[in-house]
């Protein structure tokens, strides 16, 4: 038998999916209903608007019965009103008249010294002024959630930010100088920009400049072989650098809501090469991008076919019975459900266990919970059901109204009225390769993780039985970081409440989501802090936490390394790619990394 044809492991069949349930109105109506979401949902890009018509109805009505708010409201809006007109007399008199009011610390938009020339500072402080009265309308009316409330509230930030000055070109004095200076040739390649945009969406092609960097040349260049594939993923082993490695091999789980290789972007970006240059024997999942007849994989597909059968073939290749496991986002989810599950039943093959950006519990999990109501989630499955998976563009534009004013607006004045290409960079291409979600696998993720929070709670079931994340006692090393709009790193810090682990060092580091885990030694914007606490020790709150543990200067891959190495036996030869069971198949980054 050739390793192309080794039978991959048997999928479990599935359950009865939630469209697979018979009701009382007869399945044609339902499908019905259902391909009548589905199709709506794309026109809506994903959001309900069922569910956003009841919060504000909720809101309002709370409000219109309010009288004390209204009174509150009213006040607020003649004081803002007075402020207003107080700020423009002064301004008349002396142009050098300081604001009124000042955007939040990470509003970029009124940045640029053009915005405090008359009428456009009138025209920004207006808006800020209005903005602000808004926020104080959306929020604490008597009887109206806290969840409902950050529905509202948000929504409305969106609405607002949409009708920004900033995005129109008469109101823009950056927009209006640019057009003057170049007598409005901005807008004509603007105007190019966004029909060569609109064409490469429909054609589905790359954004402009991601040709520039290609996998196995630019991209995901650290030598390794392929030396497992099942259905779902890939299993890369990397080549050694060292003629030492440390005895307990890395086996990394990305997510697969995007690509792997963020994880090994480009030389001197890579937390791979960082790894194997450092003297470690590195595995790397690789997951598959499915497709609609995929759409019944689940939750414990990705558990049995990734990481368990992972695990099989790392202490199969290298001969070492203990491995550290190192999950990123959903990777890192899903590596603490085997975790939790291995430790139930014995199997203590993981001497560590490492979480980048990785949430076990989501009660807080920030503005993404958003999405995840259940009017939110139901309308999300029927887009899938119609499809069989969710659509990486329909999950980016999610992400991306989380920053909008990054990710959506910026963009827009800047490549649509300005004219200005933004320079592709490797994680921006990175970015722009798009995955997508099965049905099942993401219905389960939104409804047991995000909805009932059942890991947290002791609920989620693996092999028919319950797993806890307490009984993890493996040391665990978690990273959160600052400015992270997926996994906060509050909600990351909770898994302090639920593990008895020996020790859990928690590592919160400067920028985001993806920025903030990408983090080479030589970046000259990074910083972090570090501690560890041993089982007995009292409980610190995040915000406690925050002010007695030290900022360092640096990246914190260091750091990390470190611990991996304290965490370790010792050194040995490092052990050659595949085994005779498991003999390499492909070059790095192998073939699954390559479907569209």
């Amino acid at each position: 038998m050739t390793p192309e044809s080794r039978t991959p492991p048997a999928l479990p069949t599935p359950s009865p999916g939630a469209d697979e349930r018979p009701e009382p109105g007869g399945y044609a109506t339902h499908a019905l209903d259902r391909a009548f979401k589905a199709n709506l949902a794309r026109v809506t890009a994903g959001i309900t608007p069922a569910g956003l018509a009841s919060v504000y109805f909720e809101w309002l009505t709370h409000l219109t019965l309010s009288p004390g708010k209204q009174v509150e409201l009213t006040g607020k809006l003649a004081r803002k009103s007075t402020r207003f007109a107080q700020y423009a007399g002064r301004l008349a008199m002396n142009p050098a008249t300081p604001p009124c009011i000042e955007p939040m610390p990470r509003d970029r938009r009124f940045r640029d010294d053009a915005w405090q020339q008359w009428p456009y500072n009138l025209i920004h402080q207006s808006f800020l002024l209005t903005q602000q009265w808004w926020h104080n309308a959306t929020t604490e009316v008597e009887g109206v959630s806290p969840a409902r409330e950050r529905v509202i509230n948000f929504v409305t930030r969106q609405l607002l930010d949409h009708a920004s000055p900033s995005n129109i070109p008469w109101l823009n004095p950056e927009i209006a100088n640019a057009t003057l200076a170049s007598g409005g040739w901005n807008l004509v390649e603007g105007w190019q920009n966004f029909l060569e945009d609109y064409e490469r969406t429909l054609s589905g092609k790359p954004p402009v400049g991601a040709e520039a960097f290609r996998l196995g040349e630019q991209l995901a260049v650290t030598p390794g072989k392929v030396v497992y594939r099942n259905h779902l993923m890939e299993l890369i082993q990397y080549a050694p650098t060292t003629r030492q490695v440390q005895a307990e091999p890395v086996l990394i789980v990305p997510a697969w809501i995007m690509k792997y290789y963020v994880l090994d972007l480009t030389p001197g970006k890579s937390l791979v090469e960082y790894l194997v240059d450092q003297g470690h024997t590195v595995f790397m999942i690789s997951w598959r991008n499915p497709g609609s007849e995929d759409r019944d994989l689940g939750m414990d597909d990705y558990h049995l076919l990734g990481p368990m059968a992972a695990l099989d073939v790392v202490t199969d290749i290298t001969g070492s019975s203990r491995v550290h496991g190192v999950g990123y986002c959903l990777g890192g989810t899903l590596l603490s459900i085997a975790a939790a599950a291995m430790a139930r039943d014995g199997d203590d093959r993981l001497a560590t266990l490492t979480t980048l950006a990785t949430q076990v519990d989501f009660t807080e999990a920030g503005e993404l919970m958003l999405f995840t109501g259940e009017s939110q989630v139901a309308y999300l499955e029927n887009m899938m059901w119609d499809q069989g998976y969710l659509d990486g563009h329909q999950m980016a534009g999610a992400f991306q109204i989380l920053r909008s004013n990054d990710l959506v607006w910026s963009r827009m004045v800047h490549d649509y009225l300005l004219g200005q290409r933004q320079p592709m960079n490797e994680l921006m291409a990175w970015n722009a390769d798009i995955t997508r979600l099965p049905y099942r696998m993401h219905s389960e993720y939104l409804r047991q993780l995000f909805l009932d929070n059942d890991l947290a709670s002791g609920r989620y079931q693996v092999d028919h039985r319950p797993v806890a994340i307490q009984d993890i006692r493996a040391p665990i090393f978690a990273v959160g970081t600052t400015a992270d709009h997926v996994a906060p790193w509050q909600s990351v810090y909770k898994i302090h409440l639920l593990t008895n682990a020996d020790e859990v060092t928690f590592l919160l580091t400067s920028g985001g989501h993806n920025a903030g885990i990408v983090s080479e030694p030589d970046h000259p914007k990074r910083r972090f802090r570090l501690r560890t606490q041993h089982q007995g020790e009292r409980f610190l709150d995040p915000q406690a936490w925050l002010q007695s543990t030290p900022e360092q200067a640096g990246s914190w891959w260091p750091a990390w390394q470190q611990w991996l190495v304290e965490h370790s036996s010792g050194q040995t030869i490092p052990p050659a790619p595949g085994s005779e069971r498991f003999p390499a198949l492909d070059d790095a980054p192998g073939r699954y990394v390559r479907i569209p």
